[in-house]
């Protein structure tokens, strides 16, 4: 089952067959739209009670995303003035540069259990990136 949020600025899906708490998928698909520039710095985002209202989920549920969002840096809130986008102009940049961190990471650990050394993967990766490159000419 998919739930969205749609407003002119934003959509989100949430699926209860994923695994993941609803939480972190919220948290997930605002970081990706704070990362590719939807959503800019500054910009107001959903209130808690709105989106929990359209995703017809808890308001805790939100809330609970929203104040990780926060501690992260991600969003600020004000007391009656609702939240926004951290007013940090590289923010952007520094969540798109944690994703890509976070899948190097988890393909480190794959190669691993599948017993491939440092080199290989190394060389595996060099692969792929000449493979996208000929794609794109």
């Amino acid at each position: 089952m998919y739930t969205q949020y749609m407003d002119m600025n934003s959509g989100f899906t949430l699926s209860q067959t994923d695994g993941r708490p609803m939480y972190l998928q919220i948290i997930e698909q605002v970081k990706q739209r704070v990362a590719v520039g939807d959503w800019p710095p500054g910009s107001m985002i959903p209130s808690i009670r709105a989106l929990a209202v359209e995703l017809k989920i808890s308001v805790i549920t939100i809330k609970r995303a929203y104040l990780e969002l926060e501690r992260e840096g991600v969003i600020v809130t004000r007391q009656g003035k609702g939240s926004q986008v951290a007013p940090n102009p590289e923010l952007g940049e520094d969540l798109r540069g944690q994703e890509l961190a976070e899948h190097l990471e988890k393909s480190v650990r794959l190669a691993e259990s599948l017993g491939i050394e440092r080199e290989d993967l190394r060389d595996r990766l060099e692969a792929a990136w000449d493979r996208v490159e000929k794609e794109r000419s």
